[in-house]
């Protein structure tokens, strides 16, 4: 029985971590909140592996890490840009920016629910993704224009519930014989981001924005590849019609 509620334990984690994300960021401490959310991230990454390895997925499991996800990926994330970065702008902009945030990866995970995606990719940018990109993105804000960072919660929002393909490495499992180790890689997580919160969070914000933009590279990829197969189509059309 304990060994079927590990996943849970897991989600639950990650849950418990972006709720102490939020009291820390409205606490005046952004950077640790946004390693929280890093380190659920981390959390969100194992239950389910944990769950295919010891064979306890379920439905319960599912519907749990989405409801976890819209406070830890979702809301967490808006919170600390609004506190770090929001709080000058009109006011009905600032809040209408960051709801948009969670409103869209509530979306997101929706669809990602009741309908069957590519085997091997996302569609749409995973909520974990997005908010870890906007959370350790907030922590650039002195560097940052206010503008640049209201577009780019914008952006972020709007792959979300796009079409955008994106890698699935969910299929990377964990040997049943390793699952002992998660503990520790989780406890040398927490370890490091009380460490080192500042380097850490911008050190996870590299990747990450670069996963984001392979999706949108490959959908504007895909936009050229469609308009010159129909250019070409229209040539070669048009080819036939002058030879006739």
């Amino acid at each position: 029985m304990i060994t079927k509620s590990l996943p849970n334990l897991f989600t639950v984690g990650n849950l418990f971590l972006g709720i102490i994300s939020i009291i820390l960021v409205f606490n005046n401490n952004p950077e640790l909140a946004a390693i929280m959310v890093i380190v659920a991230m981390l959390l969100d990454g194992l239950d389910g592996r944990v769950a295919r390895a010891l064979n306890a997925q379920s439905e319960f499991g599912k519907e749990l890490d989405s409801l976890s996800d819209v406070i830890s990926f979702g809301v967490a994330p808006a919170f600390i840009m609004y506190v770090v970065a929001f709080t000058e702008l009109n006011a009905a902009a600032a809040w209408i920016v960051t709801a948009i945030f969670p409103i869209c990866g509530a979306l997101r995970l929706a669809r990602f629910n009741v309908v069957a995606g590519t085997p091997g990719y996302f569609i749409g940018l995973p909520i974990p993704a997005a908010g870890g990109v906007l959370c350790t993105l907030a922590l650039f804000h002195n560097e940052l224009n206010t503008l640049v960072l209201v577009l780019s919660t914008l952006l972020l929002s709007y792959l979300m519930v796009s079409t955008v393909k994106y890698p699935n490495f969910k299929k990377v499992g964990i040997p049943k014989a390793a699952l002992w180790i998660t503990p520790v890689v989780v406890a040398a997580a927490v370890l490091l981001a009380i460490l080192y919160p500042s380097l850490l969070s911008k050190l996870i914000f590299v990747p990450l924005v670069i996963y984001a933009l392979w999706g949108l590279k490959k959908n504007v990829d895909r936009l050229f590849f469609r308009r010159r197969k129909k250019n070409k189509k229209v040539e070669e059309n048009e080819s036939k019609t002058t030879t006739f």
